[in-house]
């Protein structure tokens, strides 16, 4: 039996079985350094890197739509200095408590979880991971690529509470996460699983359908309203790189009509927005690799753009192991333009 039919079959007896963790305690560490990405702001649009924050932000349709009128211009990429990852193992985290802390039921349906391990399973060796690979590092006088490589490293689910809300999410209100709450169920999740961290693991934490997050407890940049998922790292010996996917909202995340090539439109919206994060996190990791002069990475400049649709009766832009899926374009130094398949 292959990987990929081990993963699934094994998500399907977790479900089955209540999707059950058993929770662990949450090691301490001291607080992280903030880093500050200097790219300009204009007031009225989304930050992708709030303030005195290590994360960057894939904003709303809208918010997307607002900033590239204002900063007008494909690119290109440049390089700041900083890592990438050459090679990446992916992990996917479900936390899927009882309940919402407002007491309303919680969600993450089989279906869309198993679409987000198949589309981690299959994202290195394809189409756009080769984007990927005209993106490098530079480390005294060695210039090294990204490979067009990797793994799934694993998946886990976690049915223990979410803390209490340390934020206010319009969208989803009395329901609503922080980073720092999200950082420490990935640290949580890692001691569990003995997963560790480092500069070749991305780690995606999936929640429930009604939970929501903001960055801190100022509410100011929010899930639905500024971002719909974001890449970050914290720690630094090694440091952990993650994503946090909020579940998917069509009104906010994707295009009106956009095809589902897997008849589910959210779960295809987030594997789009996966996509996004995986391929930023891999291309610029901790803030300080590749973007473009307004603070734009690879993925935000081919927000919401998915090109031509040849697979799946047009249902589809990529078809890897004989799965379809409807992904963003990523950014193609090269061309100067959203690309399907690079370099």
């Amino acid at each position: 039996m292959s990987k990929r039919i081990w993963i699934i079959a094994g998500l399907a007896v977790a479900a089955a079985a209540g999707w059950g963790m058993p929770g662990v305690a949450v090691a301490q560490e001291a607080p992280d350094q903030k880093l500050s990405n200097a790219a300009p702001h204009q007031a009225g649009l989304p930050q992708l890197t709030p303030p005195g924050s290590r994360v960057h932000i894939m904003p709303t349709v809208q918010g997307a739509a607002a900033r590239a009128k204002a900063f007008a211009g494909p690119g290109p990429l440049l390089y700041h200095g900083g890592p990438i990852m050459r090679t990446a193992a992916l992990y996917a985290i479900f936390w899927l408590p009882p309940a919402l802390q407002n007491g309303g039921p919680t969600s993450i349906p089989l279906h869309y979880a198993q679409l987000q391990i198949q589309h981690l399973l299959d994202y290195p060796f394809h189409g756009i991971d080769n984007i990927n690979t005209q993106y490098y590092q530079i480390v005294g006088s060695t210039k090294t690529y990204i490979l067009n490589a990797g793994s799934f490293g694993g998946f886990a689910v976690d049915n223990s509470p979410y803390p209490a809300s340390g934020c206010t999410d319009s969208f989803t209100p009395g329901n609503c996460i922080t980073d720092a709450q999200i950082q420490a169920e990935i640290r949580k999740v890692m001691l569990s699983k003995g997963w560790t961290g480092g500069l070749n693991n991305v780690f995606v934490l999936y929640t429930s359908s009604g939970e929501g997050s903001c960055f801190d407890s100022s509410s100011t940049s929010c899930a639905y309203a500024q971002y719909c998922a974001y890449h970050g790292s914290f720690g630094t010996s090694p440091p952990i790189i993650y994503a946090n996917m909020p579940f998917g909202k069509l009104s906010t995340c994707q295009n009106p009509g956009q095809p589902s090539p897997n008849g589910d439109p959210v779960a295809d919206e987030v594997t789009s927005t996966t996509d996004h994060e995986v391929s930023e996190s891999i291309t610029d990791p901790l803030l300080n690799a590749w973007f473009d002069s307004f603070g734009n990475e690879n993925g935000d400049l081919c927000a919401y753009n998915y090109g031509t649709n040849t697979w799946d009766g047009g249902a589809a832009n990529e078809m890897w192991n004989g799965n379809f899926y409807e992904l963003q374009q990523e950014f193609n130094n090269h061309v100067l333009a959203c690309s399907q398949v690079g370099p």
